[in-house]
């Protein structure tokens, strides 16, 4: 609740949200990890607990540049994803609404993001780049051909089930994120 609150009022995340989902094949516990650069440290957190990272662009004009820009989120973002160890991605390209559902905007910042992923090290080929409609519930939990007639792959819900389930390091030591430490006095 808090963290929608801030949402509200700041118009961003801030905190680390956990939400619960299942698809037909998994069961899916969601961080949803702050994008906003004063809130990096809280998106290390979220990410160094993450198997898997769902990457959301803005397709609008500027937004998108402005994030794979040097000093942008995005390519922040999906250089800490990996370097936290995360090898599967999904990428959304959200606000397809700002754009009118245009094929050559999707097609150009797919381009674009797919060149960054690549330096990073993602193996591109395998990443679903998924036309979406926040606002609009386009692509999300079910295909919407009338707005994307254009996309034939994937929604995002079927997306998450194309995941792998990652092998667990059971021989390697134990890895545990620490989020607070509390000092509590006369306890001994």
């Amino acid at each position: 609740e808090m963290c929608i609150r801030d949402r509200r009022e700041r118009g961003l995340t801030i905190d680390l949200g956990f939400y619960k989902f299942e698809t037909k094949k998994y069961f899916f516990t969601l961080i949803d990890a702050p994008g906003h650069r004063d809130f990096v440290k809280n998106m290390i957190t979220g990410a160094s607990q993450a198997d898997v990272a769902l990457l959301v662009v803005s397709a609008r004009e500027g937004e998108f540049e402005a994030g794979i820009s040097p000093a942008g989120q995005t390519r922040e973002h999906a250089f800490l994803a990996k370097t936290m160890g995360i090898d599967q991605l999904i990428v959304t390209i959200n606000k397809m609404d700002t754009v009118n559902y245009s094929k050559e905007r999707y097609e150009e910042v797919k381009n674009q993001l797919s060149r960054l992923l690549r330096i990073v090290g993602y193996k591109v080929d395998e990443i679903p780049f998924i036309p979406t409609s926040g606002w609009e519930g386009v692509n999300l939990t079910k295909r919407t051909p009338d707005k994307t007639p254009w996309y034939d792959g994937p929604c995002l819900l079927e997306a998450f089930d194309t995941l792998k389930e990652p092998p667990r390091p059971i021989d390697k030591p134990l890895r545990i994120p620490i989020q607070d430490v509390y000092s509590i006095k006369g306890v001994g």
